[in-house]
Parts: C-alpha cells; structure tokens; sequence
C-alpha cells in the first residue's frame, strides 16, 4: 500500500462521514503515523467517526453545496503539505418520489453528487499533478450504468461523474496520478437503507481472478486476486447488469487502491 512511500501518508476524505469512505480507510494497510483528514459538515459526525480510526484524523469544515468555496479548501488542504489520497465519497440519495414532487430536490443532488466533484477533485488533481503523485478514488454507483425510475436522476448524476472520472484519468495519464472509479452495487449503508438488498454469485474479473459478491461490508470475507494495473479509471465492480444487484467487496477496492498507490 502506502508504506512504500517512506513518510507518513496524508489522506482526505471527501464526505468524511461516509460509511464506504471510512470502511476503505479502516482497512488499507497505511504506515502507523499516517494522517486523514475528514471533510464534512457536521463536526460531531466527523470527530465521532475520526475517533474510531487508526490513525491521526482531524476535521475540515465543507459543505458540498457551497461550490465556491471548494477551491480554496482544496488548495488550503494541499498548501499544508503533499496528500497521497483522495477519497471521494461526496453523496445524497433523495428518493424519485420526492424529486418529482418538487425537481428543486434534484438539481440540489445532482450538485452533491456530481457538480462537487468537479469542483474539489479539478483542483486536487491540478495540485497532485504538481507534486507529480497521488491517487484519487471516484465513488460511483452501479446506476450509472443502469438507471430505473425509481431513481433515475440519481443515476443521471452518477454517469456524470462516471465520464468525468474518465476524462480526468486521461487528462492525468503520464503525470504520477491515477484514478480510480469505483461503481459500488447495493450496499448496506445509510444511504441504501431503502433499497432491497440483494446477492449475486461470483464473476471472473481481468486476469483470471474472481469477484467475490458478498453481503455487507465484511473484510473477512475473500477478497480478490489482483490483475495487472491500468493506466485509466477502473470500474471495481462489474457493470454488467447481470451482476449489478451485488453487494461491494471492501476487500476488492482496497486491493485496487493498493495497486494504485504503489511508486
């Protein structure tokens, strides 16, 4: 993972009470003096959730709505010193039927979910790309892929990010940054609360390994071989709609993540 690096690791994570962001710190292998910084709006959340991690953690104040204000807490994060990750977990599902009562709902989520990262993660990389390393991790969903009525503004925003995930690892290739686009199936998580859980069995993934769909957010569960590296976004789970309903393996990110911040 990170302990290649031969300094401490400094780690933000956008959406810092993320239950996805937070189970992908807990279970990276990062040297014992690495830093997370948790960038969130609720302050209690945040120390909360900072207190149950392994590591030194303090707290920025963001608010993913306040777009103009991203910038300068991106460049003040990077102005504090070089940062090895970004996290970004930035997200809100506000269910259709809510939408369609009033669509002012759905242009507010779609800024969360997709406009926000735009507006963090084009500075991030500009800043990594002048440290000449660093790895940024997109948290999409599986409805990017396949939105359904149930939630297909939610989806819309996703497949933004999705092409925009995509158009940022091209623009980054040959720079020492790398991203990676994650498109998580159900989880259980608060956000997908909701939703009817479901499982689906293994699928073979690049190199011969073997995607391991298991329930929840279990790392004892089996996690993936590793495949070769590759220089774009990578989706972590399959998009194949065959496979969509399947829950996120924890392990399978992180081994990706892993390969990713190698140097």
């Amino acid at each position: 993972m990170l302990e290649n690096l031969g300094r401490s690791a400094r780690i933000l994570l956008l959406g810092g009470t993320s239950e996805i962001g937070l189970a992908i710190l807990a279970a990276l292998a990062l040297p014992a003096d690495s830093r997370v910084l948790l960038a969130g709006r609720d302050e209690a959340r945040l120390v909360a959730a900072g207190k149950e991690l392994p590591f030194a953690v303090s707290t920025v104040a963001f608010d993913a709505l306040e777009l103009d204000t991203h910038k300068a807490i991106v460049d003040q994060i990077f102005a504090e010193g070089p940062v090895d990750l970004v996290i970004a977990a930035i997200g809100i599902l506000t269910p259709q039927e809510e939408i369609d009562r009033d669509p002012i709902l759905g242009g507010r989520m779609i800024d969360v979910n997709f406009t926000s990262h735009v507006t963090t993660l084009v500075e991030a990389a500009a800043k990594m790309r002048a440290q000449r390393h660093g790895t940024i991790v997109v948290l999409s969903s599986i409805a990017a892929i396949r939105p359904r009525k149930a939630n297909f503004v939610y989806g819309a925003a996703k497949a933004g990010l999705d092409a925009f995930a995509g158009g940022l690892a091209d623009a980054m290739a040959g720079t020492g940054v790398r991203v990676l686009l994650v498109r998580p199936g159900f989880v259980r998580s608060e956000p997908g609360s909701a939703i009817v859980y479901s499982r689906a069995g293994g699928r073979r993934c690049r190199g011969g390994a073997r995607r391991q769909w298991v329930g929840g957010l279990d790392p004892a569960q089996p996690q993936c071989a590793r495949g070769g590296p590759s220089p774009r976004a990578t989706a972590a789970v399959a998009p194949d709609a065959q496979v969509a309903p399947g829950a996120l393996v924890l392990r399978r990110i992180v081994c990706r993540v892993g390969d990713r911040m190698r140097v």
